[in-house]
């Protein structure tokens, strides 16, 4: 395990993107994961994660929207309706073929997460999960949805805010736009 120290807030994306470029910048990892670290994301099913690349994959989204099922414990219905309508929203505008678009326990291929150019990646709130995995379908990735169980945490707060919320709206209209530009 390795802590990554950033001095100040820069916000949920670039932390995500602060993170992910330490472990591209380490050459002995073929496969990089998000996670929380407040255990909310099960780790018992990185084995799986890791056999669904090895299959084939090049991303693999732990989904709590599979199969016709919600699987999320502990959340108030007022989060769980926006995490839905947040998925749906994003799915609707930019045609991405995923249940859980702002889940962030995923799985990248290293020369997909290479290749996706982190150092473009303009979200900072949870709509970096919807760009990173917009990005990659765009590519041509193969990305696969598999089931998990979201435990919502003890302690500590969440990281939605308003803010965040607005960000996301207008988020995924502009990324399809740069998409229908050639710009992505």
């Amino acid at each position: 395990i390795h802590v990554l120290r950033r001095p100040g807030k820069a916000g949920l994306g670039a932390a995500y993107v602060a993170g992910l470029q330490w472990g591209l910048d380490q050459s002995r990892y073929d496969v990089l994961v998000e996670m929380d670290a407040d255990l909310s994301h099960p780790p018992e099913q990185l084995d799986t994660f890791l056999q669904t690349i090895r299959s084939g994959a090049d991303v693999v989204v732990g989904s709590r929207y599979v199969d016709g099922r919600v699987t999320v414990v502990n959340w108030p219905i007022s989060r769980l309706l926006i995490s839905l309508f947040g998925s749906w929203y994003a799915r609707t505008i930019t045609g991405l073929p995923v249940r859980d678009t702002t889940g962030g326990f995923n799985a990248f291929r290293r020369e997909v997460l290479a290749g996706l150019g982190l150092e473009r990646i303009e979200s900072n709130g949870y709509s970096f999960q919807i760009e990173l995995k917009y990005r990659a379908w765009k590519q041509g990735r193969r990305i696969e949805e598999v089931p998990i169980v979201f435990t919502e945490r003890d302690s500590g707060d969440s990281k939605m805010s308003k803010r965040i919320v607005r960000e996301a709206v207008w988020r995924v209209w502009k990324l399809r736009l740069m998409a229908l530009l050639g710009k992505l």
